[in-house]
Formats: C-alpha cells, sequence, structure tokens
C-alpha cells in the first residue's frame, strides 16, 4: 500500500491505499490505532478488491485536531470520500471507533454506502479507558513505553510507536483520545438501525467491549444483517487474521454478487 495525504479544515490527513481498479473498500481504525493495521487484510484483497485505510484525526500520520466528535469524524470521511472522487458506493469496514464512524456515516450518506463491516463495537458502548492518561509523554527507552502500555495491549498499540530525539511516545496524544473514546460512549440504535444496506458484524468472542447477546441484537434487528463469531478479542483481525479474512471475504463475494 502506497501512503498518501490530502487537508481538510486546516488538518493534513494520511492514508494507505492498494490501488488498481477493484470497487473500494474504506478501512477506519479504532482508537490508538492507524490505517496500517489493515495492510494484511489489504494484501489478501487485493487487486478484486482496493483497500483504502484512513489514518483518522489525532490517529497515526494524520494531523492533532483541537476536538473529537462525532460530527468531527464524519465530516473528515466525507471530505475524504469527496478527495478520492469515486464514482460508485463504498463498503465501510470499521473496527471499534471506525465501526461507529462506519454505520454513524452510512446512515447519514446512505447511497454511498453499498455495504458495512462492523468489527467488534456495538450500537451501545459503555467502558472506561481512564487508565490509558498514564501513556501521556516520552518516555527513555522503547522498553518503557511498552511495559507502560502493558503486554495485552502491545499488539494494539505498537503501530503507533514512535521514536524522538527525546525518547519515545505514542503517535496519539492519550487525553484527546481518552475524550474521543468518552464521546463515543452511549445509546447509538437509532443510527445503527437507519440503514439496510447488506452488513457484517464480526465480534471477538473474548472481546471485553461487546458481549454476545448484544451482537445477537444487532444482527436480529437490522436487516440484512449477519453476525460472525470469531475466536479472538476486540482487535479481531490482529487476533485472528485467518478467520477475519475468511468471514469477510466470504460477506465481499455475496456482494459483489449482488
Amino acid at each position: 500500500m502506497k501512503k498518501y495525504s490530502f487537508q481538510h479544515n486546516q488538518l493534513t490527513f494520511s492514508y494507505l491505499d492498494s490501488g488498481g481498479e477493484g470497487p473500494v473498500i474504506i478501512a477506519l481504525h479504532a482508537h490508538w490505532m492507524e490505517g496500517i493495521t489493515f495492510v494484511p487484510l489489504a494484501s489478501t484483497l487485493t487487486p478484486q478488491w482496493r483497500v483504502i485505510a484512513l489514518d483518522q484525526r489525532g490517529h497515526g500520520y494524520s494531523d492533532h485536531a483541537a476536538t473529537y466528535t462525532r460530527n468531527d469524524y464524519l465530516d473528515d470521511l466525507s471530505a475524504f470520500l469527496a478527495h478520492l472522487n469515486l464514482k460508485k458506493p463504498v463498503v465501510l469496514l470499521g473496527n471499534s471507533l471506525g465501526g461507529v464512524n462506519a454505520y454513524h456515516f452510512a446512515a447519514l450518506f446512505p447511497d454511498l454506502v453499498r455495504g458495512l463491516i462492523v468489527e467488534d463495537i456495538g450500537a451501545e458502548i459503555s467502558v472506561d479507558v481512564s487508565f490509558s492518561l498514564n501513556w501521556a509523554g516520552t518516555f527513555n527507552t522503547r522498553e518503557d513505553l511498552v511495559q507502560c502500555v502493558g503486554l495485552r495491549l502491545l499488539p494494539c498499540l505498537q503501530d503507533s510507536f514512535r521514536q524522538t530525539d527525546d525518547g519515545w511516545r505514542l503517535a496519539f496524544d492519550p487525553q484527546e483520545m481518552f475524550t474521543s473514546i468518552n464521546l463515543t460512549t452511549g445509546n447509538h440504535w437509532k443510527e445503527w438501525l437507519a440503514t439496510d444496506c447488506p452488513a457484517l458484524v464480526i465480534r471477538g468472542q473474548d472481546s471485553l467491549v461487546t458481549t454476545q447477546k448484544h451482537c445477537e441484537q444487532m444482527a436480529l434487528q437490522r436487516p440484512n444483517t449477519r453476525l460472525s463469531v470469531l475466536k479472538g478479542g476486540h482487535i479481531v483481525h490482529t487476533d485472528n487474521p485467518m478467520g477475519f479474512v475468511g468471514a469477510v471475504k466470504s460477506f465481499l463475494q455475496e456482494l459483489k454478487a449482488e
């Protein structure tokens, strides 16, 4: 995947694009992560699909922002699609934060979205990530940063490690992300149920963010929606890449045949 950038509202956004002439999948990462997390998925889907992974505001190589409201994220995504100048509706694939932004965007712009893949996030969200505020600042060594974030979350965060002249830090600002996550909590059933394009909900069976019952209700109450429960936790595409790719490919094959 090649790295590109575009400007919107005085912010510079970075994104990765696998290129090609295939139908487009816009991949949206979770909080604390960045577009590079979807490079392995893109390698398995190209050239049948063109995967474009955005570093959302405050993440990866995109600029930090003053605010992180839902409208901010959706406005960024709208500007991103306008920048890409695509001729056909896209598939939106989103993990956690990216999943919420994906189904909210579809509710606003249903004509621009042909399908949804929502990875381990619900229509009701309640999480406490106050522990993440301890990640702020610069650490003397990479090992110090690893020890601070902990081995359980390291697979999610290691792409966001940055080495500077002063030491090691995270690409994102933990306080900004704490604010963004708090603004993501709440009830999103209205937006989830606002569309009826084909949708796949993927849940990690060991997830601490979603429950089996809730995801079953998401699939039951929304038309054209299926649920796939896979081994793994909240970041299923990292925990179980083969299972994740299999579920995504099966969904995309049916979508392409329509």
